[in-house]
């Protein structure tokens, strides 16, 4: 058992640590019992149905509701998201780096970068693409919450949905700056 145990743990799908006594009791003597858990790495090759679920519900709104119901519901799932996020007291130069971090804590993995014409905003992972590659609605309803947080229009350059490696948003210069154009 020790070794498979071994195994999963270099595989980086298994960590081990000191086990923690129950209820605040003493350990006895000897060595230091170890427990063993998943990973991250190691929960996700475990199959699961989340963006199955996930998407059966959409097609279901979809039938049902029709297009718009489910481009509703996509509104609605970033309100909350900007909800939590909303404009706060940053310059207008730090708002792309505010709306990265917020990202980041949602999970996609975000990063923002300046570029000749402005700044890149790029998600490079994304929670909920493989749902996005049927529900467009979902990037689309993403793109116009970026536009009301940052008060500008934003390009939408590449999605992970549609098989792109990292999803890419653009954000002009001279709107970022409130107006003035940066070098």
């Amino acid at each position: 058992v020790r070794r498979h145990l071994d195994a999963l743990v270099a595989d980086g799908l298994a960590t081990d640590r000191e086990q923690r006594p129950l209820g605040g009791a003493q350990r006895g003597r000897g060595r230091p019992p170890r427990e063993f858990l998943l990973t991250a790495h190691g929960r996700a090759s475990f199959p699961h149905a989340y963006d199955d679920l996930a998407a059966a519900a959409l097609r279901f709104l979809a039938e049902t509701g029709g297009e718009q119901a489910v481009a509703e519901f996509a509104a609605q799932r970033v309100a909350t998201v900007e909800e939590r996020h909303g404009p706060g007291v940053r310059a207008a130069d730090e708002k792309v780096e505010a709306l990265a971090e917020a990202l980041t804590s949602e999970g996609y993995a975000a990063s923002a970068h300046k570029v000749g014409s402005g700044e890149q905003l790029c998600q490079h992972h994304c929670p909920v693409a493989h749902v996005a590659a049927e529900f467009p609605q979902l990037c689309e309803a993403e793109t116009k919450a970026f536009e009301r947080l940052l008060g500008t229009h934003v390009q939408r350059l590449a999605t992970i949905a549609r098989g792109d490696a990292v999803c890419t948003t653009h954000i002009p210069s001279t709107s970022v700056a409130s107006g003035r154009t940066r070098a």
